[in-house]
Formats: structure tokens, C-alpha cells, sequence
């Protein structure tokens, strides 16, 4: 009679049924049940569960049977309780052809294992039986992978390398089964089997191997995300020849190809390719170099052409600005008024105000820039008027200084350089004439006669580099003279902004002594002479009419400001009347005449501000 008795991984569809011989089932079945243990496999039997439900321990990737758990009876649950983690793991008993596999007394400890090496593919296997031979060692572990090589040993051990690391856990499964040869009770064909870990050469050389092609891919992957992240390389410059000069030459008359030819021709100057036969080359080519300097003036001429047309345009629109501002002032100003004001609640008066100071505190901001841009545009401008604008001729002084000053740094740059050339000539001669006296040749006379015209070239040059140190020097105390002056005009230039932005009036300033300081000690009678025509100017009478029709309106509208207002605001008043009148211009007629306007201080801290009043009533009473 054959039964079909499962043995280990005999659940796997690729496993066969592994039949081992019972001379009376119901005998074999009392035995298993008196000893405790559930038999499987017994002829006549059938399973009730399929293994996946009943035997919730069973793996299929290691062909090994689980205890079965009683719960999970067709009846009683459908899902099977959770098992506690430590509750141990009953193992079953195997049956092979040859021999019979018996579990150890789940109450004792499990069989403990030494380290695992790495790539460990090799197992040992001790306490086999002595009649164990290698065929049935192969059917009792070949059910747990692929087998490579059996080393038995003449004791009862033996090494089992598998093809792969994971069957090592299943070959471990077995550790602790007793292995009973056939139904012998002999001591030669029984013996308990201990599986551990071993350390094989082969399961270490391969495992490096295998770490050594992983690091291999790695640095492989590593090197091409640096190649990849790395900026290209520069293009290779040629080496130097007469064929790629005359091309280069070609390419530096190209003005888009100017960048890449001056930098092939600053690396071949750098290598030192530059020598006797090719200087002229390198000189043609430095020449045509220099013949793009007209280019790049004409383009930074246009380039200050189109940034004037920038300026002015930017000037323009921050005057439409300031007009917009002001109409929303004159919103804010006429919702501020009585009739309209008490119509308002109490948050919406509040949320006026707010934003009636926003927009003033904007409106000022721009105004203030505006003025800026036209003070730097005064600054700029020209007038033949000298006397009558005595700050324009200030300013014409100061530019007339600094070109000046500009041309004499210029030709002191230009003697610095003629004088370092003379330095190098010289240095030349000397080297020549070195070597022409260590040179001994027939030609004494020649020689002598050679360096005798050199010396008397040497004394000339000589006398001409003292001529241009002296000429150097005068120069520099000229330049240095020239800064003087201009320090001084810019002091006198900063006492007569201070008269005419403050009001100052010009008796206060002369003194009754015959002398007096000047800023930063420069004491001349020139001040004199000067502060007397500002006076004349600032104190001055009408000259024209349109001055008489500006002092009307600007009087008429001060009188209805009785608190003062300020130049931005009556210049914005009077652009529309006469779009060419500036607010500088206002400022200086209203200078000019102090008994009618004063200026005052009103406000604190951020909205501190100048502001003109009408005084020409308190002038007729004073009179």
C-alpha cells in the first residue's frame, strides 16, 4: 500500500507527494495520537480546509508545514483568531523515502546558531546518524532549495552549500528534528541533526565580488552625475602660425567676432609666442584691435543718447504723476470743506483723513524728486547771463576747474607713460652695450665707435628724462594749486546756496571790520565783491513784467492762505496758468523781495515742511 504522505514543501504545486510505506494506517494513527502528535499524510484521510485556511503557519517559499490550529474547524469561524507572538511553534513530523523526521519537545529551548557571515550560502549539519549517507542527506535537504555540493566527513557532519542565500533559513528550519533511518531502532540510524551557519571561502569570495560590482555600478552612476552636472570645457586655443595669425587678423575686423579673436590673441601674447620674426604680425593685429575704440565710442555715445531719452521720458511721466496727485489732493480738499464734511461718519472722516495724509506725504515724496531732477538739470545748463545768475557762473568756474584739472591728469598720465618708455629704451641700450663689450671681435673699432653714440644717446635721454621730472613736478603744483582754488570756489559756492535757499539777508553777512573768514579759512576781498552782487540780486527790483504779473498772483494767492503754503503746491497753482514757470524761479522772486514773503517752519517731525506767507501788510507798517 502506498499512502500520500506530504512531506516537506510538499504543498508546492512543483513538489511530488512523497509516499512512505504503512504496514497498518490505524496502528500508526493510535501511536501518533498516544505520543501527541497529529499524523499527516495517512491513507484514507482527506483534508476538510484547504492548507491556506487551516494551517495559517504554512509558507510556501519554504515548503514546511505548520502546526494546525484547531479554532479554524469548518463551522466555527470563518477568520482565524491572531496567534500571541510568543507562543512557541509546534513543528510536525516529516516523512521521506528513506528515513522519517521527528520534532524535538517544544517545551525545551531552540537550537542556537552562531553569527551569520555575509553571503553565507553554506550550512553545517552535525549529529547525523552514522548510517546517513549522502543520498539520503540530498533527499532530506533538496527539498529546501537547489544544492550545490555535499562535503560529508567520516564523522557525523557534513557542509551543504546551496545556490542561494534564502534557502540557508529554510535548511535551518530542521535544526533539532531527530532523523530516523527507515523503521530501525538502532543507535547508527537515529541521531539528532543541529543545521548552523558556516563560513565557506567560496560564500565569502563571492559575496565580495558581488560587493565589488555593486561599488563598481555606484561609482559608474556617481561619475556620470558628475559628468553631466559639469560646465563644458572652454574650446582649445590654436597653437601660434602665420596661417592662423592672418586668420585672426581677418576675425578682429569682424565686430562680432571680436571677443573670441582678442582672447586667442591675449593667450598666445601670454604663451610667448611674441618674438623677433612675429612681432610684426602680433603688431598688425594689436592694431587692429586698437581700431575698434571708435566703434565703442559711437556705441557708448548712442547708449547716452538713448538714456537722456530715458530721463526725459521718466521726467514726463513723474510730471503726469504729480498732476494726478494733485487732483486727488483737491478731491480730499474739497470733501474736507464744511458743507460735505458733516455729511460724513465718524469712521469715514477717519478713513479720509488717513488717506488725504497718504497722498500728500506720496505727492511730496515726488514733488521732492521732481525738484531734485531739475536742480541736477540746472546744474548741467549753461547761461551767458553771468551777472544776473551769479550760481551759474559759480558752477561755470567749477566745471571750467574740474576740465581742467581733468587735462592736467591727463598729460601727467601721458608723461608718466613717455617717461616709463625712455626707462625701457634705456634699459635696452644698456643690455645692448653689455653685450657688445663682452663680445670680443676683430671690429674694436667699430664697436668703440658704437658705444660711444650709444653713451651720447644715453646722456641725451638722460637730460630729457630730468627735463620731463621737472615738467612733472611743475605740473603736480599746478594740479594741486587748481584743487585749492576749486575748494575754495566750492565754499563760496555752499555759503551762496545757504543765502538763497534760507533768505538770509546780504547786510547781515558783511561784517563792519575790515576783513573777514571765508569758509575754511579763506579770507579774500573777492568775498567782498561777491556778496555785495548777491545782495544786488536778492534785494534787487523788478526787471520785466512777467515778474510783476507772477508777484500779483503769487501775493493774491498767499492772502487767501493765511497759514502759509508751500512751493510745490502755489508752483502747481501757477503751472496753469503759465506751464513755462519754474518752481526754482518762483522761489528766487519770492527771495528777492522779503518784506512781502517769508518763509516758516511748520509742522513736526515727518511733516515738518517750509512754507510762505503773505507780509506784505506787517512791510507798509514797518516802513
Amino acid at each position: 500500500m502506498a499512502s500520500a504522505a506530504d512531506g516537506l514543501g510538499s504543498s508546492g504545486p512543483e513538489q511530488s507527494n512523497i509516499s512512505v510505506p504503512v504496514a497498518d494506517p490505524g496502528a500508526w494513527a493510535t501511536a501518533m495520537n498516544n505520543l501527541g502528535i497529529v499524523p499527516m499524510g495517512l491513507p484514507g484521510q482527506q483534508q476538510l480546509v484547504a492548507d491556506s485556511v487551516c494551517i495559517p503557519g504554512f509558507d510556501p517559499s519554504l515548503g514546511i508545514i505548520a502546526p494546525i490550529n484547531p479554532p479554524m474547524m469548518p463551522g466555527i469561524s470563518l477568520v482565524p483568531p491572531p496567534v500571541p507572538v510568543e507562543l512557541p511553534v509546534v513543528k510536525e513530523i516529516i516523512h521521506c523515502k528513506s528515513c522519517t523526521l521527528f520534532p524535538q519537545n517544544p517545551n525545551l529551548p531552540p537550537p542556537s546558531t552562531r553569527e551569520r557571515p555575509p553571503g553565507c550560502k553554506t550550512v553545517f549539519v552535525g549529529g547525523l546518524p552514522e548510517n546517513a549517507s549522502e543520498e539520503i542527506i540530498r533527499e532530506v535537504f533538496d527539498q529546501c532549495g537547489d544544492i550545490i555540493a555535499i562535503r560529508k566527513s567520516k564523522k557525523n557532519f557534513c557542509h551543504i552549500r546551496f545556490s542561494e542565500e534564502f534557502m540557508v533559513d529554510k535548511a535551518l528550519y530542521l535544526s533539532g528534528y531527530r532523523m530516523r533511518i527507515g523503521s530501525s531502532t538502532e543507535k547508527k540510524d537515529s541521531g539528532r541533526i543541529h543545521v548552523d551557519f558556516a563560513q565557506a571561502r567560496d560564500d565569502l569570495y563571492e559575496w565580495e565580488c558581488k560587493q565589488r560590482l555593486l561599488a563598481r555600478e555606484e561609482r559608474h552612476r556617481r561619475k556620470i552625475q558628475e559628468d553631466r552636472l559639469r560646465p563644458p570645457s572652454p574650446p582649445p586655443i590654436m597653437h601660434y602660425s602665420e596661417h592662423e595669425a592672418s586668420l585672426l587678423a581677418e576675425r578682429l575686423k569682424d565686430d562680432h567676432k571680436f571677443s573670441e579673436a582678442t582672447a586667442v590673441l591675449l593667450t598666445w601674447v601670454d604663451r610667448g609666442e611674441v618674438n623677433r620674426r612675429s612681432a610684426n604680425h602680433f603688431y598688425s593685429m594689436i592694431q587692429s584691435a586698437n581700431s575698434h575704440v571708435r566703434r565703442l565710442l559711437s556705441e557708448k555715445a548712442l547708449h547716452e543718447e538713448e538714456m537722456e531719452l530715458a530721463k526725459d521720458h521718466f521726467k514726463n511721466a513723474l510730471l503726469s504723476i504729480l498732476t494726478q496727485f494733485e487732483q486727488i489732493m483737491a478731491v480730499f480738499t474739497a470733501a474736507t470743506r464744511q458743507k460735505a464734511w458733516d455729511h460724513f461718519s465718524k469712521a469715514q472722516r477717519r478713513n479720509i483723513d488717513m488717506w488725504r495724509k497718504q497722498c500728500e506725504e506720496l505727492r511730496n515724496a515726488h514733488s521732492e524728486e521732481i525738484m531734485g531732477i531739475r536742480r541736477e538739470e540746472e546744474m548741467e545748463m549753461s547761461d551767458d547771463d553771468d551777472d544776473d545768475k551769479p550760481c551759474k557762473k559759480m558752477r561755470l568756474d567749477d566745471s571750467g576747474l574740474e576740465v581742467q584739472t581733468y587735462a592736467l591728469r591727463e598729460e601727467n598720465d601721458s608723461l608718466r607713460w613717455q617717461l616709463d618708455a625712455y626707462r625701457n629704451e634705456v634699459e635696452l641700450l644698456k643690455q645692448e652695450q653689455g653685450k657688445a663689450c663682452r663680445c670680443h671681435t676683430e671690429e674694436d673699432h667699430t664697436q668703440e665707435q658704437h658705444q660711444h653714440f650709444l653713451q651720447q644717446t644715453l646722456h641725451s635721454m638722460q637730460q630729457q628724462l630730468l627735463g620731463l621730472q621737472e615738467e612733472l613736478k611743475r605740473k603736480e603744483l599746478e594740479l594741486e594749486q587748481a584743487r585749492d582754488q576749486q575748494r575754495s570756489l566750492e565754499g563760496e559756492l555752499s555759503v551762496l546756496r545757504e543765502q538763497l535757499l534760507n533768505g538770509l539777508d546780504a547786510p547781515e553777512m558783511v561784517s563792519t571790520e575790515g576783513t573777514e573768514k571765508g569758509v575754511n579759512g579763506f579770507t579774500t576781498t573777492s568775498c567782498h565783491n561777491q556778496e555785495r552782487r548777491m545782495e544786488a540780486v536778492i534785494r534787487g527790483p523788478l526787471r520785466s513784467e512777467k515778474e510783476a504779473l507772477l508777484l500779483g498772483i503769487i501775493s493774491t494767492f498767499l492772502h487767501v492762505h493765511p497759514f502759509g503754503a508751500n512751493i510745490e503746491y502755489l508752483w502747481s497753482y501757477i503751472q496753469r496758468l503759465d506751464t513755462k514757470v519754474s518752481a526754482a524761479e518762483l522761489e528766487r522772486l519770492m527771495v528777492r523781495l522779503p518784506r512781502m514773503f517769508k518763509q516758516e517752519l511748520s509742522g513736526v517731525g515727518a511733516t515738518l515742511e517750509k512754507r510762505w506767507k503773505f507780509c506784505g501788510f506787517e512791510g507798509i507798517q514797518s516802513l
